[in-house]
C-alpha cells in the first residue's frame, strides 16, 4: 500500500525487513526507487500504480545489493538507472543466471524462499560518472553518491519536495553497515555521513532503505546516531546505540549479530595494517 510522506512522494514498504519503495510523480508517470521486495508485493505496487494512472517512466537502484536491485514484468520496461560505479558492480556480482540462482539459494532459508522474482533483477544502466541529477521529466532528483555500505552507493535528494532517500543509512532499526571489503570503510562512512550533513538542509523527510520514514528533525539526529556509532566502531569501544541490546526493537534483536561481526572484522583489519598477525618479530 503507498503511503504519501510529501507531495507527489510516496512510499510502498515491504514486510522484509521493512524495505522501502519511493515513488515520485512526475507529469506523465513517476520515478520509482528500490522496489521490493517479493513478487506479490510488486505486484501490489504495481496495481497501486495503476490505479493512480501512474505509468513508471524511469527507475533507480541506490546500491547493488539484491534487494535494491528488484523489478517487475507489470512494472514496465522503463530505464533503470544507478551510478556507474553501482551498475559496474553489479555486472561483476550478477554477470548471469547461474549468479541469480546464488542469490535464490541464499534466500532459501529466508522466510520470502521462493517468491523473489529474480528474472530481471540487477539490470541497470550506469549513470555517467559526475551526473549530478538522475535524467527523467520530473521533479529534480540531485543524486548524491558516495562509497559507505557499498560500491557507488547513492542517496537521493527529491529538491522540490524537501526528501531524502538515504538508501541503506540512516536507518531507525539498522545500524550502520560498512562496506568491510572497501579500503578505508570507516572513513568512507564518516565521509558519506558529511555528504548527507551538507543536504540535511534541503530535507524535512528522510526515507531510509529499511525502517520508519522520519519527519521534520530527524534527519540530523539519524546522522549524529549514525555518526556515534561509527566513531565507537572505530575506536573499540561499544556504541551503546538504542538499535542494539535491550533497547532494539522486538523482532530486530538480530542487529546485534551484524554490530558484533563488524567489530571483529574491523579489529582483525587492524591487527593486520599494525603487523599484528605476521611472524615479523
Amino acid at each position: 500500500m503507498l503511503s504519501e510522506i510529501a507531495d507527489g512522494v510516496l512510499v510502498h514498504q515491504s514486510e522484509f525487513v521493512r524495505s522501502n519503495a519511493v515513488v515520485v510523480r512526475g507529469p506523465d508517470g513517476v520515478l520509482l526507487v528500490d522496489p521490493g521486495v517479493t513478487g506479490a508485493e510488486l505486484g501490489c505496487l504495481a496495481d497501486d500504480l495503476h490505479a493512480l494512472g501512474q505509468p513508471v517512466v524511469a527507475g533507480f537502484s541506490t546500491h547493488p545489493d539484491w534487494d535494491h536491485l528488484l523489478w517487475h514484468a507489470r512494472l514496465g520496461e522503463a530505464p533503470r538507472y544507478g551510478t556507474a560505479r553501482c551498475a559496474s558492480a553489479v555486472r561483476e556480482q550478477l554477470p548471469d543466471a547461474a549468479a541469480r540462482d546464488r542469490v535464490a539459494e541464499h534466500l532459501a532459508e529466508t522466510e520470502i524462499a521462493g517468491q523473489v522474482p529474480m528474472d530481471l533483477l540487477g539490470l541497470i544502466t550506469g549513470l555517467p560518472a559526475g551526473t549530478t541529477h538522475v535524467p527523467w521529466d520530473g521533479p529534480r532528483v540531485r543524486v548524491v553518491e558516495h562509497q559507505a555500505h557499498a560500491p557507488g552507493h547513492a542517496a537521493l535528494v527529491i529538491e522540490e519536495r524537501g526528501v531524502l532517500v538515504a538508501g541503506d543509512m540512516l536507518s531507525d532499526v539498522l545500524v550502520p553497515m560498512l562496506d568491510l571489503d572497501g579500503s578505508d570503510p570507516v572513513e568512507d562512512y564518516l565521509a558519506a555521513l558529511r555528504l548527507l550533513e551538507e543536504v540535511a538542509g534541503d530535507a524535512g523527510v528522510v526515507v531510509p532503505g529499511h525502517g520508519s520514514v522520519g519527519g521534520a528533525g530527524e534527519v540530523r539526529a539519524r546522522i549524529a546516531l549514525d555518526r556515534a556509532y561509527v566513531h565507537a566502531l572505530r575506536d573499540g569501544r561499544e556504541p551503546g546505540d538504542p538499535r542494539l541490546g535491550p533497547s532494539a526493537e522486538p523482532g530486530w534483536e538480530w542487529v546485534e549479530s551484524i554490530h558484533s561481526g563488524q567489530a571483529r572484522r574491523l579489529a582483525e583489519r587492524d591487527r593486520t595494517t599494525r603487523g599484528g598477525d605476521t611472524t615479523a618479530s
